[in-house]
């Protein structure tokens, strides 16, 4: 297999992507990488390195990524967003800036690169990086790795960087649709060479013929516009199945976001009228904002999607990756 598509030039003083790109280059056809642990326990997965190479391909397509790029890396190398940057690299030629993980990402751009054309941050990267010295350099950034607060999409809207959110996941090698933040998009569009099903239960089905996985079906519950776009509407563990009605947590949180200054998701417990019923459970917060999203959530919520009540907890129980697990308190 042709591995050394390209060669990039690679600054990286602290040796950080060092161990991935041996790895990249060795003549193993394929690497190991960890998954986030989103949507189940973190565990260790075999990718083909087939499969990067035509995800990198698409991606460098989609950004107009040459030679004369710029690409810059402020994620570990031990995940899928990490290591495909490099391979972007690989497969463009383009010059990789890799930088320690931290919250204020491009802080240590060296001086002389006066352009980055694309970087791949997390949602908790994105104030850090707007509010950074050099974020007039950047052209296109990509945020991925969880979903994407209202108020950190119209911040991203402020600034002259194209911002996009991505979909996608280590078994797909990165994204296989991006949606672009800046113009307003509320809906994923399909890379190139990826097409797009509903199951039965209304998840996202993934056919890409030109991966060695050809057909993935996820547990993502879609409103499927074409073959080639789709609105996503929330994970299919998550639904609140309530009298009938299918109530998505995650779109209903998306309308009551602002409302109150403490966290807070909403989770199915059950109802002996209703089978379930949505419940809105809180962060540490106080008598006034547990009235305030109550009454927020009557008024933009449809009168059956209402939650029945607040439950307020002193803190919630997170996952290893700092991801809130959606859990009923006891």
């Amino acid at each position: 297999m042709e591995i050394m598509l390209s060669i990039p030039k690679i600054i990286d003083s602290d040796g950080l992507a060092s161990e991935f790109i041996k790895e990249w280059l060795s003549d193993s056809p394929v690497v190991y990488a960890n998954t986030s642990g989103s949507t189940g326990v973190p565990k260790r997965i075999m990718l083909s390195k087939a499969d990067m190479i035509v995800s990198a391909k698409a991606t460098c397509r989609h950004f107009g990524i040459v030679a004369s790029s710029v690409l810059h890396l402020p994620l570990s190398t031990d995940y899928i967003a990490g290591k495909m940057m490099v391979v972007r690299a690989f497969v463009s030629g383009a010059t990789l800036i890799v930088e320690r993980p931290s919250n204020r990402p491009l802080d240590f751009l060296p001086t002389e690169i006066r352009h980055v054309d694309l970087t791949a941050v997390v949602p908790s990267q994105v104030g850090g990086l707007l509010s950074g010295k050099y974020v007039e350099r950047l052209r296109n950034v990509i945020v991925g790795g969880g979903a994407l607060a209202a108020d950190i999409e119209c911040r991203l809207r402020e600034y002259p960087v194209v911002s996009w959110a991505t979909y996608g996941m280590t078994e797909t090698c990165s994204h296989v649709a991006l949606r672009n933040i800046t113009s307003g998009q509320d809906t994923y569009t399909a890379l190139p060479g990826i097409m797009f099903e509903t199951d039965s239960r209304g998840c996202l089905a993934i056919n890409a013929p030109g991966y060695s996985f050809g057909w993935l079906v996820t547990n993502d519950m879609v409103e499927l516009v074409s073959e080639s776009e789709f609105r996503w509407l929330g994970r299919y563990d998550n639904v609140i199945n309530s009298g009938g009605i299918k109530l998505h947590p995650e779109e209903m949180e998306k309308r009551l976001e602002g409302c109150v200054a403490s966290p807070f998701y909403i989770v199915g417990r059950p109802s002996e009228r209703w089978g379930e019923e949505a419940v809105i459970v809180m962060e540490n917060a106080t008598d006034a904002e547990c009235v305030a999203i109550m009454e927020c959530a009557r008024k933009s919520l449809d009168r059956r999607s209402v939650p029945k009540t607040v439950i307020n907890v002193p803190r919630f129980i997170y996952a290893s990756n700092g991801k809130i697990k959606r859990v009923l308190p006891c």
